[in-house]
């Protein structure tokens, strides 16, 4: 239940993106560090965007953010992460259509996000077979900075209850 903005936030600037009109708008140089960090995330990575956005939309529903819920990046959707395929992305994606790489990150994701000092010996195993070693710190970092920044947008406010799904540019990367 969103109770209304815990800080002021700020009019966005005209055509300005939804992150830059965030609470993160108060503190310009923490908003213009963590845009730079994100776009060099999305668009000079060694992962696709497909799993960076699967593990993304899955720490979105864990940790309620509306607006991260709401988002969908035009990188992965041109890999083929169609809406139907995010639909699987919920509590039966074990069952579900998602190839085997696709569920694993989400088994990652939770793993990372619900228990990330458990015994995960074989999740391990698995995600050696699928990743590189740098495939896997940048998951991981990914998922660190979602959690993070999607807490921060939940924590102070602001944002309504639900969004409509918006195809947005990938951060880093031109408009296509």
């Amino acid at each position: 239940m969103n109770h209304g903005p815990r800080v002021r936030i700020p009019e966005p600037a005209p055509g300005a993106d939804s992150i830059s009109g965030s609470a993160l708008a108060l503190q310009p140089e923490l908003l213009q560090s963590f845009m730079r960090l994100y776009g060099t995330l999305w668009s000079r990575g060694v992962l696709d965007h497909t799993s960076k956005e699967i593990a993304r939309l899955r720490n979105a529903r864990t940790v309620q953010c509306s607006y991260c819920k709401s988002v969908r990046f035009d990188q992965a959707r041109k890999e083929g992460l169609s809406e139907e395929r995010v639909s699987m992305i919920d509590h039966h994606y074990a069952d579900s259509e998602l190839d085997e790489r696709e569920k694993l990150v989400i088994r990652y994701a939770d793993a990372f996000l619900g228990n990330p000092g458990g015994d995960h010996q074989a999740l391990i195993e698995a995600m050696e077979t699928q990743f590189s070693q740098e495939q896997r710190v940048e998951l991981t970092a990914a998922l660190a900075l979602f959690m993070g920044f999607s807490k921060i947008a939940v924590s102070v406010g602001g944002m309504p209850d639900s969004l409509p799904v918006t195809v947005v540019p990938t951060p880093g990367q031109e408009a296509s």
